[in-house]
């Protein structure tokens, strides 16, 4: 072999070495992410064609490819808009009526008429006040423009908040009551510590670590990847934020490296399975703890409102899903293995180049060790801060506080979070609406109709926990987001379960774990189901069959498993 020739494995190594530099793949990633963001947050995800990797020669080109430490990348910003951003100058008018043309006429006449038939064409029930109606009907107008879209999440919801106060159906002291709800703020500040995780480095760090340990075959690479993912999920919570920022660069770099590319018929060589092993897995993840994913804590928060209180919610949700979740997660890359198999079945450069990368970054950064210090700090705030009288958003406001001081952020990052910004718009929208439908009676008027329905079939409690939680999941095959999902649905489903006798908290929880595990139905049902969809490794018919069957898989494991579990912590 002469000296200007390379063997096949120095040139696949050359040609991993360049892809896992983030030079490449973040943009993508990142563009991805940022669309992605809006969906998760309610709107329906607008994807942008996903972008081809662009030939280049190292040969020729090497001198502008020089390594870039990821904390050295600017920050992640999650953005309301898909990019590019629709409402920009150099944005082109959407013809439906879109972006910077105000509303969609036809979402917005549908939203509108939805409102104005149960109104003005419904009759109301005797047991219903007028005040209440008129609330449900502009409630049910705001989720129907949630689910459509005519408008912005957070603008539409500005406008049903309106219509509730210039109506005189509500007083604005209770309209805007939300907006100091304790629950809420905690998720706002979680896009904030997520924003740390991506600007430090530090998830990337630990996901790379995974990969060196774990990654010397595909089954291993997509073990290591799950498994660093439910580490980081108690203290990134943000699915979206974790998908985009950590996991799908990695998994791209992964993937070209082997020569796997999106949009091309080489995807399924690795690139797919990773990236469909991750989607599915990324909800178990999400589950498995209460500060995972925003709407976790949404659902205790209406759980609590229509009475169902959590004892140190925390430790309660994570003894809860601890099993069921563990065992979803474990089984999950295994079974996609075999019934989505890659071509490519070994990775044995995977370790050796991830220690590479890691020699690259460098030591662990003082920002990254502030953000390790602060968010165990939270975490362990979270899970004893009932004993020592410390709630879990003062917790969350420490840790930020730390964050600010230290400079790990500032405070344009906190601006720039427009996606938090947003949320508090929005969740106090739909939490101060339906705080107030349970206030009026709408909502045990309507579990008490659904519980004689029910008890007209003389079903047991078990069977009507499970067609309700069937029915709770099917669903959002009809939404766009899981938390538009949660603020629509979650309370009145909640107030069915009790009116069949389904015992409090074990109705609470069980639903609050379906809101996790519907996000990866279809490329649609969450923000990370369209950053994983729009990196062009995934077929659309594959997303749907996959996201059914792996479905079906978590039913069966978290009904087996949670069944028996939750019996012996005494749940029913």
């Amino acid at each position: 072999m002469g000296p200007g020739s390379r063997s096949p494995e120095t040139e696949t190594t050359a040609r991993f070495r360049e892809n896992l530099d983030h030079s490449a793949p973040i943009p993508l990633a990142v563009a991805v992410a940022v669309a992605a963001a809006a969906a998760d947050d309610g709107e329906p995800p607008r994807l942008p064609p996903p972008a081809s990797p662009s030939p280049r020669s190292s040969r020729h080109h090497h001198h502008r490819l020089a390594p870039t430490p990821l904390r050295r990348i600017p920050p992640l910003l999650a953005s309301q808009s898909p990019v590019p951003d629709p409402n920009s100058p150099d944005a082109s008018p959407d013809p439906a009526g879109g972006g910077g043309g105000g509303a969609k006429l036809v979402p917005l006449f549908v939203s509108l008429a939805v409102g104005l038939a149960v109104r003005f064409l419904a009759p109301r029930p005797a047991e219903v006040s007028p005040q209440a109606w008129q609330l449900l009907s502009i409630f049910l107008s705001t989720i129907a423009g949630l689910v459509l879209g005519p408008l912005p999440v957070g603008a539409w919801a500005f406008l049903g908040l309106t219509a509730a106060v210039a109506t005189h159906t509500l007083p604005f002291t209770a309209a805007f009551s939300a907006f100091t709800n304790e629950v809420i703020w905690l998720i706002v500040i979680s896009f904030f510590f997520a924003r740390g995780f991506v600007k430090t480095g530090l998830g990337d760090r630990i996901a790379t670590y995974f990969v060196k340990w774990l990654g010397s075959s595909t089954l291993g690479l997509s073990y290591g990847l799950t498994i660093s993912e439910a580490f980081i999920a108690p203290a990134m919570p943000s699915t979206t934020a974790r998908a985009g920022g950590v996991f799908l660069p990695i998994i791209k770099s992964l993937s070209l490296s082997s020569g796997s590319k999106p949009n091309h018929p080489s995807s399924r060589k690795l690139g797919s399975y990773l990236v469909m092993s991750q989607f599915q897995a990324a909800g178990n993840s999400s589950a498995l703890f209460l500060t995972a994913a925003a709407q976790n804590l949404l659902c205790l928060k209406l759980a609590q409102e229509l009475g169902v209180i959590i004892a140190n919610p925390w430790v309660a949700w994570f003894k809860a899903a601890s099993l069921p979740a563990i065992a979803s997660l474990l089984a999950t890359p295994y079974l996609l293995y075999k019934i989505f198999p890659p071509e490519t079945k070994d990775t044995p450069d995977a370790p050796a180049l991830a220690a590479e990368k890691l020699k690259r970054m460098g030591p662990v950064t003082k920002n990254e060790w502030v953000m390790i210090g602060t968010m165990l700090l939270a975490v362990s705030l979270w899970v004893f801060g009932d004993a020592i009288g410390v709630s879990s958003v003062v917790a969350a406001m420490l840790g930020l506080s730390i964050l600010l001081l230290l400079g790990v952020l500032d405070w344009d990052d906190c601006l720039n979070e427009k996606s938090a910004w947003d949320t508090l718009a929005w969740f106090a929208v739909l939490v101060g609406m339906a705080g107030q439908l349970t206030n009026l009676g709408i909502v045990s008027w309507m579990s008490s109709c659904v519980a004689k329905l029910l008890e007209s079939f003389s079903l047991s409690w078990p069977a009507a926990f499970c067609i309700l939680e069937a029915s709770y999941f099917l669903i959002h095959y009809l939404f766009a987001s899981q938390t538009g999902h949660v603020g629509a649905l979650y309370s009145a489903f909640l107030a069915m379960h009790v009116a069949a006798g389904v015992p409090r908290v074990l109705s609470a929880l069980a639903l609050a774990f379906n809101t996790n595990l519907f996000g990866a139905l279809t490329h649609y049902s969450s923000g990370q189901a369209a950053v994983y969809f729009g990196a062009g490794y995934l077929e659309l018919p594959d997303v749907f069959r996959m996201g059914f069957v792996t479905a079906l898989i978590n039913i069966l494991i978290w009904g087996v498993v949670g069944t028996f579990w939750w019996k012996l912590l005494g749940l029913y």
